[in-house]
């Protein structure tokens, strides 16, 4: 495999002050986007919005983060990671501080509410903190250092859905937003100062840079889709799409269905949250980690989509809390290993200099759930019920599970020269 070109620039905190501070970075970001997700529900009703009004202002975000994405991992590979981390946070600041603004009565609450959306386009902090893993470690430590940031989701969950609740509980909904858009700008601060100009190695650098060749656009949809045609990119790709489909829609419809189904109180759905959170830390975290030194990616991967076909025929037969709180631990080793074997094996068959735009594309596949979720997953949820997503669930991997067995991904996936 060939080895990349060692980064220049690393400054003072050096290549290994970089990767925790990245990590440092993803965690205060997560950590204010779920203070941001547990107080909008009590906004939108403060504002006089509906449910179907909540819907819509939750498309929006969900289609500008889906068309967003590879257009900032573009930026990301051709500014660098000191400007796409400082343009996340930036970003987010305009957010949140649009979402203070909506706070106040005597302006127009729910045109700002609509306006805070716009800046979600641009809101990819996690992208660029893989973006930074992927080019800092090596093609065999990358699994566990991409699995590492589960603790950084884990930590976010847990401690911005707890301080969203506390704070707009005790000093009010607009304390939380205020909070958020001061550890923004310390976190654009940080970028500024501490984060190197670029994590690519020099060599990328300077073929990037030849003189008088044409300097591509941000936007050039062609570059974007050139990436999914290269050799092992797009049937890695589409496991990660179709496999992550069917639990997708369950999550977005979780919150309805904790409450007609399982007949949880807010507080109890949670704490079901937070366990699932837990769960994702250590398994993200700590286990994948582990696994990825004793056994290879293509093992990994279809060992998650074996564990996702177990879980969904059981979560078809599930008939109340405790039954999902069994499938949970399997559910979320699924969910974990195929997020983190696909972006590790995705960054590898492309070069070192599309590898933001990679994980954009990657940082995709999220909010495309989030846009299609609530109509499909509704539609089914409403015809057949709760087993509906276990079937779908089992017959989606099943199916994907029999096409890897016949045509294996290839053990190693080489970078594009």
């Amino acid at each position: 495999m060939r080895k990349v070109g060692a980064p220049s620039g690393m400054g003072p905190l050096g290549r290994s002050g970089v990767v925790l501070l990245t990590y440092v970075l993803a965690a205060l970001e997560l950590t204010c986007l779920f203070m941001q997700f547990s107080i909008m529900p009590y906004l939108s009703r403060r504002l006089g919005l509906d449910s179907v009004a909540f819907g819509y202002q939750q498309t929006v975000f969900g289609v500008l983060q889906l068309l967003g994405g590879p257009v900032f991992g573009r930026f990301a590979d051709q500014h660098g990671a000191r400007a796409a981390f400082t343009l996340s946070f930036l970003a987010s600041s305009a957010l949140y501080l649009l979402l203070a603004a909506a706070c106040i009565p005597a302006l127009p609450g729910v045109a700002l509410l609509f306006a805070s959306r716009l800046p979600g386009a641009l809101m990819h902090t996690l992208p660029a903190a893989q973006m930074v893993i992927a080019d800092l470690s090596t093609p065999e430590e990358r699994p566990a250092a991409l699995g590492r940031l589960g603790l950084c989701f884990g930590v976010g969950l847990i401690f911005g859905s707890l301080l969203g609740g506390t704070l707009s509980s005790s000093c009010g909904i607009q304390c939380p937003v205020i909070v958020a858009l001061v550890v923004t700008l310390l976190g654009a601060l940080l970028s500024v100062t501490c984060i190197p100009a670029s994590t690519k190695g020099a060599n990328v650098h300077a073929q990037t840079t030849l003189p008088g060749k044409p300097k591509a656009s941000v936007f050039d949809l062609k570059a974007i889709t050139r990436l999914l045609l290269q050799p092992g990119v797009l049937p890695v790709f589409l496991v990660k799409v179709i496999c992550g489909l069917p639990v997708g829609l369950f999550m977005v419809m979780f919150s309805i269905i904790s409450m007609d189904f399982f007949r949880l109180e807010a507080a109890q759905a949670g704490y079901l949250m937070s366990f699932f959170g837990v769960l994702q830390m250590v398994i993200q975290g700590l286990v994948i980690g582990r696994l990825s030194s004793h056994f290879s990616e293509g093992a990994l991967l279809r060992a998650s989509v074996l564990v996702f076909s177990v879980v969904g025929l059981a979560m078809a037969l599930m008939a109340n809390v405790f039954h999902f709180c069994l499938l949970m631990p399997g559910l979320v080793f699924s969910l974990c290993a195929l997020n983190v074997v696909t972006d590790s094996m995705l960054t590898k068959a492309v070069s070192t200099s599309d590898t933001g735009t990679m994980l954009g594309l990657c940082a995709s596949v999220q909010p495309l759930t989030r846009t299609l979720g609530p109509t499909l997953g509704g539609l089914l949820y409403r015809s057949f019920g709760v087993p509906v997503f276990g079937h779908v669930q089992f017959a989606v991997n099943f199916i994907v599970l029999l096409v890897l067995w016949k045509q294996p991904v290839p053990r190693k996936m080489d970078r594009a020269q």
